[in-house]
């Protein structure tokens, strides 16, 4: 803590005023307040009871699964039940901002006996043979290992820490720097969690107001689909410390001042220049502390948002240039929204509006990850989004791409098939209304199958095209979109025969209505009226961040049904306007034929090899 004319304050640098809000800004907290609980962001009595109970068992479980281990490595029965073990929560449940459904953060420390596969192999099925427990699936490749569960209706996700200690006594705390002693990165990213969450909550000047602020921004970013780490955007621990470095700016404020100085602010914010919430400290530890002066890769950070606890570090090292500018355009127009609400114009509802991601870009990735039992799925679908963020890099570097806009959560579906063209249709995505319908007694007396399916889907923002440019363009995307193929089978789990992936380009009007809410599909003008030669609209996104939008002309090929073969494999030209694709290339092609496989450019349909389809591009 640091002192401004003699007075303590908070953060690094003073605070901006320490003046109280004006009794309009008080009004509008009021306000703020019962939308929030209009919106439903608050539990109820008998869910915060029921996340009690589930915390004693998963308390209960952890010395169970430590006590094993101890005797399987050769213990005695006494040093076993001696070693202990506890769990720690962290995230939006420590900071007392979870909302209905809300998975609990929770970290399991364990003595040095115990070693991160007995937490993947031992307590991973522990946790399936648990009462209440309705899935368990661990991805332990993750930058973060994690395994996520569900007990008696509420999700968990556990991680952990193996500390050097031979036993874990029940009065541990973390605070103290020294527990960080010889252990590798991915247990101290683990033990991090707790820790920021701790010292986050010290370093914010009332925590209430806190609190308040940031359940309302973490309303927000969900409603508008940027809440999400492992997609390239901000997770719940970015937005607390946002949200707390504002706090600190303006310490004597309401909530509803900190939300709209919050988004003026970042908005503004001049990145790459650091979020701190108090000054990085070196410690005497082997360990590495975020410093862009000496690790290249910490120069490389668009957004850093830097943890206040010893290791400090960036919180923030999945966002993309895509992601960035998708950012940045949502503080923009969240700043407006506020503006009119503390004016008395709008709503706050007006803030929480759902996201136009299905309606934004003419041009959109599907990724659908398949495999043959639900278990399998839930890990490899796990794998393929972790990977995401790669392939979206890999995107920003195509000619003529402007955006890659990845979108934050995956579309789960169990389908039931009956022929192999069922199944190859399935696993790239092509559900027809009669397989969606069909129900497992459908299938009773027949050679039957399930595919369980995972579908991702990233919008594809195109350069306008320029006035006077003639012809179908081409958008190469094979380098990426294969390269992402091959890195997600590099998976030590993979299995050719039972999984697949399938990455392909699909048009904005044939997008499935899992992805609309009821009604939604009619709002916009999906189609519209196209005599023969006489096309011209535009081939981009309808609303580019920080992009002036271009008039052009385009030629009645544009705006026509497109279609994307992705190599290797080879198109033939077939007379009805499909250019040729040869093996590594891409392209946007023309296509009057129904959108039928093998017909007027449409890909070529994956060579089944298997029971479940594996549809695998790049092979």
């Amino acid at each position: 803590m640091a002192l401004q004319d003699d007075k303590p304050y908070l953060g690094v640098t003073r605070p901006i005023t320490t003046a109280e809000s004006n009794p309009r800004e008080k009004e509008v907290t009021v306000t703020l307040m019962e939308e929030l609980k209009r919106q439903k962001t608050f539990e109820s009595e008998q869910e915060a009871r029921t996340r009690e109970i589930v915390l004693g068992k998963v308390a209960a479980l952890v010395k169970k699964f430590v006590y094993q281990v101890s005797i399987a490595r050769g213990l005695s029965e006494t040093t076993a039940n001696a070693a202990g073990g506890k769990i720690f929560t962290f995230g939006s449940y420590r900071l007392g901002v979870h909302g209905p459904g809300t998975d609990i953060d929770t970290l399991c420390v364990v003595p040095k006996h115990v070693s991160r596969e007995d937490f993947f192999d031992v307590f991973e099925r522990m946790l399936k043979e648990m009462d209440g427990v309705t899935e368990v699936s661990g991805v332990p490749d993750a930058y973060v290992p994690v395994i996520k569960t569900e007990i008696m209706g509420i999700p968990l996700d556990f991680t952990m820490a193996r500390l050097a200690l031979s036993t874990i006594p029940d009065d541990l705390s973390l605070k103290d720097d020294n527990l960080l002693r010889n252990l590798d990165e991915r247990c101290v990213r683990s033990l991090n969690g707790s820790r920021v969450t701790d010292e986050i909550l010290r370093l914010v000047p009332n925590v209430e107001v806190f609190r308040d602020s940031l359940r309302c921004i973490k309303l927000w970013a969900q409603r508008r689909a940027i809440y999400s780490n492992v997609s390239g955007f901000l997770g719940g621990v970015a937005w607390a410390m946002l949200v707390a470095r504002i706090c600190q700016l303006y310490p004597n404020v309401s909530a509803g001042a900190i939300v709209s100085r919050f988004f003026i602010i970042m908005h503004q914010w001049s990145w790459p220049e650091p979020v701190l919430l108090k000054q990085i400290e070196d410690g005497p530890l082997p360990v590495r502390v975020w410093n862009p002066k000496l690790y290249p890769g910490d120069r490389s950070h668009r957004m850093p948002i830097i943890t206040p606890a010893y290791p400090s570090m960036c919180a923030t090292h999945n966002v993309t240039a895509s992601t960035q500018m998708i950012m940045t355009d949502e503080f923009k127009k969240a700043s407006e929204v506020v503006e009119r609400v503390i004016i008395g114009t709008a709503e706050w509802s007006e803030l929480f509006k759902k996201h136009d991601f299905f309606h934004k870009y003419r041009y959109y990735l599907q990724i659908v990850a398949s495999a043959a039992n639900a278990d399998l799925q839930s890990k490899w679908s796990g794998t393929v989004e972790s990977k995401l963020r790669q392939l979206v890099m890999k995107l920003e570097y195509v000619e003529s791409l402007v955006i890659a806009h990845p979108f934050i959560k995956g579309f789960d579906q169990e389908v039931y098939c009956l022929t192999d063209e069922e199944v190859r249709a399935v696993a790239e995505g092509e559900i027809s209304p009669a397989i969606l319908k069909r129900k497992k007694e459908d299938c009773e007396g027949k050679e039957g199958r399930v595919v369980y399916t995972t579908t991702f889907y990233i919008g594809l923002a195109v350069e306008p095209k320029q006035a006077g440019q003639q012809g179908p363009r081409k958008l190469d995307i094979s380098y990426p979109t294969n390269e992402f193929v091959k890195m997600v089978k590099t998976w030590d789990k993979y299995d050719n025969a039972t999984m697949g992936v399938v990455v392909q380009n699909i048009k904005r009007s044939i997008l499935p209505d899992y992805a609309f809410d009821p009604g939604e599909r009619q709002k916009p003008a999906l189609k519209r009226p196209n005599p023969k030669g006489a096309g011209k609209t535009d081939n981009g996104s309808p609303d580019l961040p920080n992009k002036r939008r271009k008039s052009s002309q385009h030629t009645s090929a544009d705006s026509t049904t497109g279609a994307v073969q992705i190599a290797p494999m080879k198109a033939i030209p077939n007379g009805n306007g499909l250019t040729v694709i040869t093996p590594g290339s891409i392209s946007v092609t023309p296509s009057p034929a129904p959108d039928v496989p093998g017909k007027g450019g449409i890909k070529s349909p994956p060579v089944l090899s298997a029971p479940i389809a594996t549809g695998a591009t790049g092979q």
